[in-house]
């Protein structure tokens, strides 16, 4: 029996080969073929079900996909055309990839989505890059200053005390000459 219908066995043959059928045997535009034919006919396999390809391929992480079976890893919704993301072989929506492997925001906690301010060995949200003292928006092309791990802008460090200024200064340059330390020359005799 397939598909309802009843054959003799040595009338389920391969279209190609004539070789007897068996479960393993595959269907292409209306005509059934034994496994070996069928794979010999290029046609792509489904990385997710193992099933030939018929319609619309996705090409991704290396395989052939059903576009209704390319998916996201955690929440299984098909992207149907819409961006992914890769990670250790597998893919992502925005939503998911952001949650499990995104920069997360220094201020506010959350995981960063857009842009990301790389500052002070820290990643910023862009809305919440700004002064520690007067919560003044910083951008990368404003001057500040690192003060208890967090900017600070150039007029509120202007405001504070010259001895916190002096001792930040002398921290800032013994900093400077540990990530940089001079070369020893060798005498020659």
């Amino acid at each position: 029996m397939f598909r309802n219908d009843a054959y003799h066995p040595d009338h389920f043959s391969c279209t190609h080969c004539g070789k007897e059928l068996t479960a393993e045997a595959r269907e292409l535009k209306g005509e059934l073929y034994c496994l070996p034919c069928h794979d010999k006919m290029g046609v792509p396999i489904c990385g997710a079900c193992r099933r030939p390809i018929e319609g619309r391929v996705v090409n991704a992480l290396g395989k052939q996909w059903h576009v209704e079976h390319f998916v996201c890893a955690k929440c299984e919704k098909p992207f149907l055309g819409h961006r992914h993301y890769e990670k250790k072989g597998l893919a992502y929506c925005e939503t998911h990839y952001n949650q499990l492997f995104g920069d997360v925001c220094y201020n506010c906690g959350r995981v960063i989505e857009g842009d990301v301010v790389s500052a002070l060995n820290k990643a910023w949200c862009v809305n919440c890059f700004s002064c520690s003292t007067c919560n003044g928006k910083l951008t990368l092309k404003n001057k500040f200053v690192e003060f208890d791990m967090k900017p600070v802008c150039k007029r509120c460090y202007e405001k504070f005390p010259l001895e916190l200024k002096k001792r930040l200064k002398k921290l800032s340059e013994l900093a400077a000459r540990k990530a940089h330390p001079k070369s020893v020359g060798l005498n020659s005799a």
